[in-house]
């Protein structure tokens, strides 16, 4: 006999002895009902022989679904649902999963005892017979075991469930990719004012085209801060880094980041500041990022007005009356964001900074100079890290990604071009791209030193006009010189 006609033989007991209760209580006075109901419900309760623990999807009018409850429908997923008859099925891009239909029961065992989970929904009363929207629902899952076994249950059992659960959580977790918009959105039953897709970034340390003494101290400096929460709560720092990542465009900043990102296994928020309304705004879009995350705001020279803002505010105090077109324009920004900068630094390491916990914090640009000191500085802007032009071993890591060669005799010509010429990884990794299937790696290799040479001429070509325009100044301010003295 299962689970379930032992519990339908019990409840045809309890409706005849509620029946009966219902019927006694219209003969005598309230107080001796309560009196009866409660010595009844101990005496039920006495020779009832199971314990139930029951776990909601939602606690009280959270949005958020209970950790615990997510963790149960993992555990009962992976360990329980090939006992199950009826299933539900829930397929995300190549992520297949299945977990126990509503009002289905699956046994466990745990060190030779015997459980019963039961998954189970509600509906409002109230809505039940009119129309109703899936949201209404509540659903929990339903533990049964023998009431000897409390101990064991409470106390080993359920803790396991939840660390098996959380376990297949991080092996099976999909890396998102977040980016924040000026309206909420609903995820499920959460409102957010992000919206993602799954993170599929091929990139990696070991493609990724660096020196690799500094992508060594690099990879060493995160996975470092990855173990050390018992160290920064030591040290009393919320656990989080900054860092900054600066040079030219086409370095592989973009790519570092999701480097470190599929290192760590974190997600990425891409931060457009543009689109925060103000500085409340950015705080909620701090509160509602997860930890183990990536938050990112590139071209931070490019999204705000945010250099040079101690000098602005002087720059500001003259009158904007004579100049109509320069107010205008100020008016125009001013309709855009009202970020400033206190209300960044406050994101990065104010007091609702502490709200979460391992996370990395990234800023790009390509102008670093133009930055504010007080938005880089250590502390904020941890590790400061340049992603610079190409050199012959960024050349090396691209020659073995792209052309699978690890020497030729076209390096060492390639190796003194680098010294002489600067260009960007992009831009290298273009010309060993293959653009046909007749194209060898010789080929490849050619194109790169014609580029170079080209990239080297130019160079010499600006440094030319640039001492012709230099010269053609000075004889100019000479002229200017010789007829003011006239």
């Amino acid at each position: 006999m299962t689970m379930g006609d032992h519990m339908t033989q019990l409840g045809s007991v309890m409706a005849s002895a509620m029946f009966i209760w219902a019927i006694f209580k219209q003969w005598f006075p309230e107080d001796l009902g309560n009196h009866i109901e409660k010595y009844f419900q101990r005496r039920v309760t006495y020779f009832y022989p199971y314990i139930t623990i029951t776990f909601h999807e939602h606690q009280g009018d959270e949005f958020e679904r209970s950790q615990a409850y997510m963790a149960i429908e993992r555990y009962l997923s992976t360990n329980s649902s090939n006992c199950a008859k009826r299933l539900k099925a829930n397929v995300i891009k190549d992520c297949k999963s299945v977990s126990m239909d509503d009002y289905e029961e699956v046994i466990d065992e745990f060190k030779g005892i015997k459980m019963w989970w039961t998954s189970t929904k509600s509906i409002p009363q109230q809505r039940a017979i009119f129309s109703y929207h899936a949201d209404d629902e509540k659903r929990y899952y339903k533990l049964t075991s023998h009431r000897k076994h409390r101990d064991i249950v409470v106390g080993d059992y359920v803790q396991h469930v939840l660390d098996e659960g959380n376990a297949i959580a991080t092996k099976t977790r999909q890396r998102k990719l977040y980016t924040n918009s000026k309206s909420e959105n609903w995820y499920g039953n959460k409102r957010t004012m992000w919206s993602h897709i799954m993170f599929e970034h091929p990139s990696t340390f070991d493609t990724l085209a660096m020196d690799p003494n500094k992508k060594k101290e690099i990879l060493n400096d995160l996975l470092t801060f990855s173990k050390s929460k018992d160290y920064y709560k030591k040290v009393g720092k919320s656990w989080k880094r900054g860092y900054l990542l600066y040079g030219p465009p086409g370095t592989g900043k973009s790519s570092m980041i999701a480097a470190m990102a599929n290192l760590l296994d974190y997600d990425i928020y891409d931060l457009e500041l543009t689109s925060v309304n103000d500085n409340t705004d950015l705080r909620k879009l701090l509160i509602d990022t997860s930890s183990k995350s990536i938050i990112v705001i590139e071209d931070i020279d490019c999204s705000l007005d945010l250099t040079g803002q101690r000098k602005k505010k002087k720059e500001d105090k003259k009158p904007d009356q004579k100049d109509p077109i320069r107010k205008k324009e100020k008016d125009k920004n001013k309709k855009k964001t009202e970020v400033t900068l206190s209300g960044l630094l406050n994101f990065i390491d104010g007091l609702w900074s502490a709200c979460g916990s391992e996370r990395l914090i990234i800023f790009t640009t390509n102008h670093v100079e133009k930055l504010d000191p007080a938005l880089i500085r250590r502390g904020r802007m941890d590790k400061h890290i340049e992603m610079s032009y190409c050199c012959f071993e960024t050349f090396k890591v691209l020659a073995k990604n792209y052309l699978d060669l690890e020497s030729h005799d076209l390096f060492a010509t390639i190796d003194r071009m680098l010294e002489e010429t600067r260009m960007t990884p992009a831009d290298v990794a273009e010309c060993l791209m293959p653009k046909s299937a007749e194209e060898d790696a010789e080929s490849c290799l050619n194109e790169l030193i014609k580029s170079l040479e080209n990239a080297k001429e130019e160079a010499r070509l600006k440094v030319v006009e640039s001492e012709d325009n230099g010269g053609q100044k000075v004889q100019e301010c000479d002229e200017s010189s010789d007829s003011e003295d006239d």
